[in-house]
């Protein structure tokens, strides 16, 4: 292919005095930003070279324009809203062909469970009152924003459409997480974990993280802020697959960072260069790749474009490829016979050693939203093969959690009676699983009517604990039925004082003790019984409870939640997690000013004073994926499938 005569040298091109690098993966760690001066202010177009960026082989002509005005950094959260004072686009504009996955797929008939309309959604009808025509009843004035970006949240700015005016609480919460905002190049891309100021050594919660930016993103969107979730959806899908390494070993192609951090590097002749800086793994404690990001990173792209109405940056093709990418690295066929995703201890938001390796209950939630969102994204005529891979995985996956994750008194009792040493198609213990496993606090903890999806599963071991954060995506993205789903939210309402307490929510329940505490953490002195991710109570999780509980038509439950929060937080001074069988003290290694417990109250009190915003946000339920099965019989005669005498049970 014949590049544009536009393309320049790799590393400077000048524009007005800006200079504007990216640099591929081959050549350095980064991506980079220089200028002369800083801050300065330009009002003319700069026209940036263009510059090759590498996806899976093939080489990648983008062309950069934007409109920049720099402003300092140190200022920025302080000013006006940036969706005011900014004027920045990023409009990356692919040169060459991106190179298509065409997934190899046995079973053809789920070609035809491509998704019309994402489970037949019909158009929202809005019930137009007043004489303001932009104004809908419980809902904000839709307007074009910049860059064509529909600005859903300026009616909760003014106070118009009869939304409440926000406490002081509320407003206390939106400064302090406009003052975690960090730029680059003078543009918003994310917020930073955490802003404790007493904490002189902050270890990596002055980056961005993709997880923690989630909640913010949301808040930021549902106030019809969208700017910077585009301009963090465009950075991050350029900081995917570099060649970071561990020991001269580099992960799969595909893999977003877990976080990034803006650093400025001086360069000659009074010069700077503003740099992109991302962490893999390869920087964080125990050297482990986040699995989760790049699911997050999909949903993230749903949520914007269901919420601002700006479809277009879902169809451009380097977001389109950046998916094809990280399903390319979740789908790959490997050893694993489960249709779960096979992962490593510290992998997801639990990022440190606490026995769920394996197939975590929160990553399958991730792995199965995601999978729905690409579904919904991907474009029909370049990804045929790819969506009928996903309808594959999303059918067999629904029904593998549905059928061998849940737990109730029935199944228990099941369980308690399972033969072990089963061999055959037939077999009713798939897994092996011994009934000497369950543990004896569980006999008596679920109520009657009540049930959870367990922790994860593996032969001949089941985790029972109670993992709050899998258990409500588990009905955000419809993976559990609507039936399991009342059932967790009956079961957590049940068991408020375990899960909820002082604080919601509680991330797993109970905790481990003793010489299984010892053996399962490697005695971390962090996640000491009851304390962060062994038992801890994280605000963070409010906003999945929020929407999880407005899914299920129980916004009560919620409030209370909310209100409960609301007491506490901004006199704990924002905390990231608490401690005790209660919730009752902040966390003993907490940190304070915790961006994602700011972002998930303030999401949360969106959401709970418009609950309709809500349905933008999760997913019915997909029966047609339990009605079409991949086991079709084949010349063999070997494949079985268990779902026939299971489904009539399962889908009540």
């Amino acid at each position: 292919m014949k590049l544009p005569s536009r393309v320049l040298s790799l590393r400077n091109a000048s524009c007005s005095g800006f200079k504007h690098s990216f640099n591929p993966p081959c050549c350095d760690k980064k991506i980079s930003c220089k200028a002369k001066d800083f801050p300065l202010n330009f009002n003319q177009n700069s026209q940036f070279c263009a510059f090759p960026f590498r996806f899976l082989g093939s080489q990648h002509i983008i062309d950069n324009t934007q409109n920049l005005n720099c402003l300092p950094r140190s200022g920025f959260a302080s000013s006006r809203p940036y969706g005011v004072s900014i004027q920045a686009r990023v409009a990356l504009r692919v040169r060459c062909f991106s190179t298509l996955f065409e997934t190899s797929v046995k079973d053809k008939s789920f070609e035809r469970l491509r998704v019309q309309n994402e489970n037949n959604v019909k158009p929202r009808v809005v019930e137009r009152v007043g004489k303001d025509e932009n104004t809908v009843r419980g809902n904000f004035p839709l307007v074009e924003g910049e860059n064509n970006v529909k600005n859903v949240g300026e009616g909760l700015q003014e106070k118009k459409g009869g939304i409440l005016a926000e406490s002081d609480i509320e407003k206390e919460a939106w400064s302090l997480l406009r003052d975690e905002v960090v730029t680059y190049c003078g543009s918003p891309v994310g917020t930073v974990s955490a802003n404790d100021p007493g904490d002189k050594q902050p270890l990596n919660y002055d980056q961005v993280f993709i997880r923690d930016f989630v909640p913010s993103a949301l808040a930021f969107l549902l106030r019809g802020e969208g700017e910077i979730v585009k301009n963090f959806l465009l950075h991050t899908l350029q900081l995917q697959s570099r060649e970071k390494t561990v020991d001269c070993y580099s992960p799969g192609q595909g893999l977003m960072p877990a976080s990034f951090k803006v650093t400025t590097v001086p360069l000659d002749d009074n010069k700077f260069e503003e740099v992109l800086d991302p962490d893999f793994g390869e920087s964080a404690i125990g050297r482990v790749a986040p699995v989760d990001s790049g699911l997050r990173w999909i949903i993230l792209l749903r949520a914007y474009g269901k919420i601002t109405g700006d479809y277009a940056l879902q169809e451009r093709v380097d977001v389109q490829t950046v998916i094809k990418l990280i399903l390319n690295l979740c789908l790959a066929d490997g050893f694993d016979m489960f249709p779960s995703l096979l992962v490593t201890d510290g992998s997801s938001m639990i990022d440190r050693r606490m026995g769920i390796h394996g197939h975590p209950l929160e990553i399958q939630a991730l792995f199965y939203s995601a999978l729905r969102c690409a579904r919904e994204i991907l474009n029909d005529k370049c990804s045929k093969n790819l969506v009928s891979a996903i309808n594959n995985r999303l059918s067999a996956l629904s029904f593998h959690i549905k059928e061998y994750y849940w737990v109730d008194m029935k199944k228990l009792n099941e369980i308690y009676r399972y033969k072990t040493e089963e061999y055959s198609m037939d077999a009713t213990n798939k897994f092996n699983i011994y009934p000497e496993q369950i543990p004896s606090w569980l006999m008596d903890w679920i109520p009657e009517g009540g049930g959870y999806l367990i922790g994860n599963l593996q032969p001949a071991h089941m985790d029972f604990r109670f993992f709050t954060l899998g258990n409500l995506w588990s009905i955000v993205s419809s993976l559990g039925t609507p039936k399991q789903n009342k059932a967790i939210l009956y079961l957590i309402e049940a068991k408020w004082d375990d899960i909820v307490g002082h604080m919601p929510c509680k991330i797993s329940y109970p905790a481990v003790e003793n010489e299984e505490w010892r053996i399962i953490t490697g005695s971390d002195p962090k996640n000491t019984p009851w304390s962060y991710h062994n038992g801890g109570s994280w605000p963070t999780l409010l906003w999945q409870f929020t929407l999880a509980c407005i899914k299920m038509d129980r916004l009560q439950l919620a409030q209370k939640a909310v209100s409960l929060a609301e007491k506490r937080l901004s006199i704990d001074r924002w905390p990231e997690n608490y401690d005790t069988c209660s919730g009752k003290f902040i966390g003993k290694q907490s940190s304070l000013y915790q961006t994602w417990t700011i972002a998930g109250f303030l999401t949360s009190r969106i959401m709970v004073e418009n609950p309709q915003l809500a349905s933008m946000l999760f997913w019915e339920e997909d029966y047609e994926l339990l009605e079409i099965c991949g086991c079709a019989p084949n010349k063999s005669g070997r494949k079985k499938c268990s779902r026939g005498a299971a489904k009539s049970q399962i889908l009540v």
